[in-house]
């Protein structure tokens, strides 16, 4: 009888303690997760692009090396105003004008010899003149004959100056190639810069 007395208080401890430690339910935890992304739409297969210039060929230039090419050998002025002429080498030897080392201009120290030269035709206006560029034999050919054009043409200007018209003075460059001297010094060089008058006769006229 005791040991019931002592069972049942145990049994009720024991029941309360259960109840008060017993196993909970624990709620579970529910993770919102986010919400899908909306799709973006794809407007760069959409949208006007720019539209891209045709590309241009470039302009092909016109190519000329020497635009302005020297005279070889041909008159500046119209062949048919002397036709037939005879030429005389000696009247006017002894004023050939004489330049510095790549110039074409004429020096003042030969302005006597250009007066000469337009005093004789001023005497007779059935005489013409044929004015011969040269160089020495440094530089190219073509830029010999270019520069003895330009020494040519000088001395028909300086001419023109002194009333000498244009139009009785015939030019022609032969470069390097008829040089008065053979040397290949600077002797020989400076006697081969040179600017030579040739008298023009009429046909059939006699020489002076």
């Amino acid at each position: 009888m005791k040991s019931m007395n002592l069972i049942y208080p145990l049994t009720l401890a024991l029941a309360v303690t259960l109840a008060g430690t017993g196993c909970k339910h624990q709620p579970v935890k529910m993770t919102n997760l986010p919400a899908s992304p909306s799709p973006v739409a794809d407007t760069a297969s959409t949208s006007t692009l720019p539209s891209t210039p045709p590309i241009q060929p470039e302009p092909q230039p016109n190519f000329n090396p020497n635009p302005n090419p020297p005279n070889f050998g041909i008159p500046t002025t119209d062949e048919t105003n002397f036709d037939g002429m005879v030429e005389d080498r000696a009247a006017l030897k002894n004023y050939t004008v004489h330049f510095a080392f790549d110039s074409a201009v004429v020096k003042s120290s030969e302005a006597s010899n250009l007066e000469a030269v337009a005093a004789v035709l001023a005497g007779d206006a059935t005489l013409k003149l044929l004015i011969e560029g040269n160089c020495d034999e440094r530089g190219t050919e073509e830029y010999n004959r270019s520069l003895g054009e330009r020494r040519a043409l000088a001395l028909r200007e300086e001419l023109a100056k002194k009333s000498l018209s244009p139009d009785r003075v015939k030019t022609i460059s032969y470069g390097k190639d008829k040089p008065a001297d053979p040397g290949h010094d600077e002797a020989a060089w400076a006697k081969n810069r040179r600017g030579d008058f040739v008298l023009l006769h009429p046909p059939g006229a006699p020489k002076p």
